[in-house]
């Protein structure tokens, strides 16, 4: 490790280490988002929602658990998440031979329950993104159990990072890439690692309005929190950010933008008409931006969007989709 985050070789290092637990997810141009926009911008999506357990997720969970010791990983591990985090670290539980007691929010998707279950985890519920990890922290005190975090900490990014190093190989020449920002632990990760293997191509990241927590973390220069999330994106529902994410994110995170709900919902929608894919809010984000704040400054250029999570059931995709065409 160095002081701004992990170098290409722990990062490699760490993919050849995970290579029969994940699996490389690819990189597609997308002419259908190119002529919904024109303005001769080339488009590229990199379709992390391919990867095991249906998110990026995977990849920083098994990357924590590969740290710990023979006795921490018998004693179990816990984690807190509005979904795709838990199933990561159920799976990566499940991977490496250990248990995985998780806390979600009693309002999370059922599917997501059940896919947690499916790789053995116990689930507890919380009201509130506060009271869960309060709950996760009573769990690791008092059952001895490995606290795996969403998005914090150098297990993490590098972790994140085989994503930026994989569309550094996959795309040999991109100008910007543009991606979804929770709690900032795959911005963070990828970030470095772009900038380590392409230092001119700017890196963005999107928040949605009712969970800006990183926004607001680099607009004060220390990390911040928000009192209540509010957004469909539950995935990208982070109520405040943390110090190695955040750090990594101050040096290497060009600029952030923010989505609506609604451009959320459309982007949903314009990508399952588009594209054939039933995404989460979280996992249209890139997509939202592109179609809205960025279309005008990103035209003609070629740009990278990170499509994170598909963890999502039909009947609620339907719910939360928009369904017109306006891609504006």
């Amino acid at each position: 490790m160095t002081a701004t985050g992990p170098d290409i070789a722990d990062i490699g290092a760490l993919r050849a280490q995970l290579d029969d637990k994940t699996v490389l997810t690819p990189l597609i141009r997308c002419a259908a988002i190119e002529h919904a926009i024109g303005n001769d911008t080339r488009v590229f999506a990199k379709l992390e929602f391919l990867q095991r357990t249906g998110t990026f997720k995977a990849r920083g969970a098994l990357a924590t658990l590969y740290t710990l010791s023979a006795e921490q990983l018998a004693a179990g591990v816990t984690a807190v998440s509005a979904g795709n985090h838990a199933i990561a670290t159920a799976y990566a539980a499940q991977a490496l031979g250990t248990n995985a007691k998780v806390v979600m929010l009693r309002a999370a998707n059922p599917s997501r329950v059940e896919a947690c279950r499916a790789y053995g985890a116990d689930v507890v519920f919380a009201d509130t993104v506060h009271q869960a990890f309060e709950i996760a922290e009573r769990i690791q005190d008092e059952e001895g159990r490995y606290l795996v975090h969403p998005f914090e900490g150098p297990a993490v990014a590098t972790g994140t990072g085989i994503v930026g190093l994989e569309i550094c190989e996959q795309c040999d020449n991109f100008d910007t890439v543009v991606v979804p920002v929770g709690g900032g632990g795959l911005i963070a990760g990828i970030a470095n690692a772009v900038k380590r293997l392409r230092p001119s191509a700017e890196v963005v990241g999107v928040e949605p309005e009712g969970a800006d927590s990183m926004h607001r973390s680099l607009a004060s220069g220390t990390p911040a929190a928000i009192d209540e999330v509010r957004t469909i994106a539950d995935s990208l529902g982070a109520p405040f950010a943390m110090p190695y994410s955040f750090g990594l994110c101050q040096m290497h995170v060009d600029r952030l933008v923010l989505v609506s709900d609604a451009q959320l919902r459309k982007a949903m929608g314009f990508l399952f008409r588009a594209m054939k894919i039933a995404i989460e809010p979280a996992c249209a984000a890139s997509t939202a931006a592109l179609l809205g704040p960025l279309r005008r400054e990103l035209a003609g250029k070629r740009v990278v969007l990170v499509l994170c999570g598909s963890n999502i059931d039909w009947a609620t995709f339907e719910k939360q989709a928009i369904f017109d065409d306006d891609a504006d």
